[in-house]
């Protein structure tokens, strides 16, 4: 089983003391920075709706981009990364059998990296897959990854003997992922909150929830999709009646919520 997540737009750049590898698409990540160096404040301000000191600070980043980074300019990919996903993924917890396995099944989507292993070294960045950055293969991101990350997915699948991949990433993210052009089934879980008897989407529990069964995965070694449907960290159980094909759905009501929080 492989699984993809999202990156996150807020970082924890603390020194880890681990061996870090190196992403697939360091050429592509170098198009990109280039490209995003050519931009001002102000440019880099409207084309990710940032404010004056965050795009001040993206601007400082891509400035610092090196094709040929020291150990201090890096950190690995699944640590550094601090959003809500990551905090139910909670990959620092992880043990060093665990994280392992997760170097060969977990895949971090990136609109500056393409796809990234959890111990990769990543420079800091922020560039959502969904920015409208014009860059030499198009007009967006969507366009400059075109069929590269599938083809990475399906090589990784190959290499790790997965049979099916799990989405656990954002539409904005898995929206660069042609599903056409993948060679396994794909399973996107979904997590919703029931209050009063209405079960629905809540954006920060789902995607806490989305990390959690990337975790979920890592640490049952899980192959089998009928394998999610145990999945109840956090209060969530499986829900049949609402669940389709490839899209199963998991619920936890108000008072569980409350506990996991």
């Amino acid at each position: 089983m492989l699984v993809v997540i999202s990156p996150a737009k807020k970082l924890d750049w603390s020194e880890r003391a681990v061996e870090m590898t190196t992403p697939d698409f360091l050429n592509d990540a170098s198009v990109l920075a280039e490209t995003a160096r050519g931009l001002s404040v102000a440019e880099l301000k409207k084309l990710m709706h940032l404010s004056d000191d965050l795009a001040k600070l993206n601007y400082d980043r891509f400035r610092d981009y090196a094709e040929n980074p020291t150990p201090a300019q890096v950190r690995p990919a699944a640590l550094c990364f601090a959003g809500d996903t990551y905090q139910g993924l909670e990959a620092a917890s992880l043990d060093d059998e665990e994280m392992r396995w997760a170097q060969d099944h977990l895949r971090i989507l990136s609109g500056l990296y393409g796809v990234l292993r959890p111990l990769d070294a990543m420079q800091a960045y922020r560039l959502e897959m969904g920015s409208r950055l014009k860059n030499v293969r198009g007009k967006n991101l969507y366009e400059f990854w075109t069929t590269q990350i599938s083809e990475a997915l399906n090589r990784q699948a190959e290499a790790s003997g997965a049979k099916v991949l799990v989405n656990c990433a954002s539409q904005e993210y898995f929206g660069a992922v042609p599903v056409e052009a993948l060679t396994l089934p794909v399973v996107t879980p979904q997590f919703m909150e029931d209050k009063n008897g209405t079960p629905k989407i809540v954006s920060f529990y789902a995607k806490k929830a989305r990390g959690a069964m990337a975790r979920y995965i890592i640490q049952h070694r899980l192959t089998e999709p009928d394998a999610l449907l145990e999945f109840d960290a956090g209060g969530y159980g499986y829900r049949e009646d609402l669940s389709t094909l490839g899209k199963p759905v998991f619920v936890r009501d108000a008072v569980a919520a409350q506990k996991a929080a």
